[in-house]
């Protein structure tokens, strides 16, 4: 019997984390469908509400909206990413900080900083700023801004990993411009993909900032049927039928980059390479590159400023009440659970295990999906008195969390186990070791700052999710986020301030923590 068990407990134990997998990302996609057919106002006079041409106009407009926000964010990080990571530009490490970081904040905050500068009443701000901010062009400009980080972050990734020996090639007949037209750019091509596919999923999926700048976008018409006067669930169920064919052109698109590419290829190579020189022009990238930094951090420096003036630090304990314990309590389960998917899922496609590509496609649907029809599913599978003790509760917010945000950790430990070789493992099975002793004894001792990483990636994330748990949060049990964006409308617009800087600044720590513990060498 217990040979028999150990024989079987790789799949058991595969598939077992599948399981979870699906009733976490795939089912809550599935379930409206079947929702449908039951609703007491009849299929007909719902699906009639797709019928109307100002609906699948305002769909248009947003995917519109979308596009050209991620040709935008393109446009800023593509040379972004090639200058910081292959020239001498003054700085560039610090840039890269600086530049990235408001990407682990929900843009919603951002987009408060904003208003702070050129609002009716902001630092900056006149009639004419504040027209051009609440409208399309802010819309454009806010969330280009907040997600051109991925774009960076994903070339720079690229470069980092490409291989120097056709680099170095390059540079003994070829001048700077050359060699980052003809070699780092099509070597950092599947990154530049991936980063467009990403800014346009969360741009298209972007509920805050789009409700705060008054632009009618197609999510928070969705979002209105859940919610408030204008409450209709089948209306919703509807309405999101249209998000999901995007949401499969997506994956599409990310299945074709995707299957081009080894995880083994992805890690970063070791040795030092000279950077680029940039002769006379390196002032001026060097300049444009720290104007780059400083309008990233501006929004940030905004809202803190409001907070010192309106003296509204003093105020946050009497307003942030357990939100923050909500956020880094869900956060932390969901991470946790995250991870322990994403290990025992994302080992299985490093090592090209059966159904283990389906699972990772699964998950990187439900991220590209926008939220708001994961969150109608989840609702509609969970929302019943059998299953209250979960939907009543913080949990809900985690199962959401682990659906959407599943293939943050999956990716990572995917790529950071496929760097190993699996001789290792093999020796060990020769030997009588079981899976779970293989992985637990073997793989996550020699990967086990991948695994750090992933849950701390999983963690930030989690922390700046605003359209996931806004759709279902319990009463008191609302995230920070949240507290954030109800308070918006009718607090005081110096604690509202004030309570967007603690999120910054408990964000800022779990990454400074989490770069401490991850850059100390172990000992010899």
């Amino acid at each position: 019997m217990i040979t028999r068990l150990a024989r079987h407990q790789e799949p058991l134990i595969f598939w077992g984390m599948g399981v979870l997998l699906i009733a976490t990302a795939l089912l809550p996609l599935l379930w409206p469908m079947t929702e449908l057919l039951r609703l007491p106002e009849g299929l007909g006079k719902v699906l009639a509400t797709l019928g109307t041409g100002r609906m699948w106009a305002l769909l248009g407009r947003s995917v519109a909206l979308a596009a050209g926000i991620t040709f935008i964010a393109c446009l800023l990080g593509i040379p972004l990413g090639l200058l910081l990571a292959r020239t001498d530009v003054v700085g560039a490490r610090v840039i890269l900080l600086l530049h990235a970081f408001p990407l682990f904040l929900p843009p919603f905050l951002l987009a408060l900083g904003w208003f702070y500068l050129f609002g009716h009443q902001g630092l900056l701000g006149e009639a004419a700023t504040a027209g051009l901010m609440f409208g399309e062009f802010g819309l454009v400009s806010v969330l280009a801004l907040a997600l051109a980080p991925i774009v960076t972050l994903l070339v720079a990734l690229g470069l980092w990993g490409a291989d120097p020996g056709l680099e170095e090639a390059a540079r003994t007949v070829a001048g700077p411009w050359r060699v980052a037209t003809r070699i780092l750019l099509p070597a950092a091509w599947p990154g530049i993909a991936l980063g467009a596919i990403v800014v346009f999923a969360l741009a298209l999926s972007e509920l805050g900032v789009p409700m705060f700048l008054r632009v009618d976008v197609y999510p928070a018409a969705v979002f209105a049927r859940l919610g408030g006067i204008d409450y209709a669930p089948g209306e919703a169920l509807a309405l999101a039928l249209p998000l999901i064919p995007i949401a499969l052109l997506l994956l599409a698109a990310e299945r074709r980059l995707s299957g081009r590419r080894s995880f083994a290829v992805l890690g970063l190579r070791t040795g030092s390479r000279n950077p680029l020189p940039l002769g006379r022009w390196r002032a001026a990238a060097s300049a444009a590159c720290w104007l780059v930094a400083a309008v990233s951090i501006a929004p940030l420096a905004s809202l803190a400023l409001r907070a010192q003036q309106g003296n509204g630090f003093a105020a946050v304990p009497d307003w942030i009440g357990n939100s923050l314990t909500n956020s880094l309590l869900a956060g932390g389960l969901a991470a946790t659970g995250i991870v322990i998917i994403g290990f025992v899922v994302g080992h299985g496609v490093a090592r090209r295990r059966t159904g283990a590509t389906v699972l990772d496609a699964l998950a990187v649907l439900a991220f590209v999906t926008p939220a708001v029809i994961l969150g109608i599913g989840l609702i509609a599978l969970w929302n019943r008195p059998a299953l209250a003790f979960v939907y009543g509760s913080i949990g809900m917010i985690v199962v959401g969390y682990i659906g959407r945000y599943a293939v943050v950790g999956l990716r990572t430990l995917t790529t950071v186990i496929a760097q190993s070789s699996p001789h290792l493992e093999e020796s060990a099975a020769a030997a009588g070791a079981g899976y779970w002793r293989r992985l637990t004894r073997i793989v996550a001792p020699l990967h086990w700052r991948g695994v750090f990483a992933a849950w701390l990636l999983a963690l930030v994330f989690c922390l700046r999710d605003l359209e996931t748990a806004v759709l279902f949060y319990p009463p008191g049990g609302e995230p920070l986020t949240v507290r954030i964006f109800t308070l918006e409308a009718n607090g005081p617009e110096a604690v509202v301030a004030a309570l967007a800087v603690v999120q910054t600044a408990v964000t800022a720590a779990a990454l400074a923590l989490g770069g401490a513990l991850l850059g100390r060498r172990s000992a010899p």
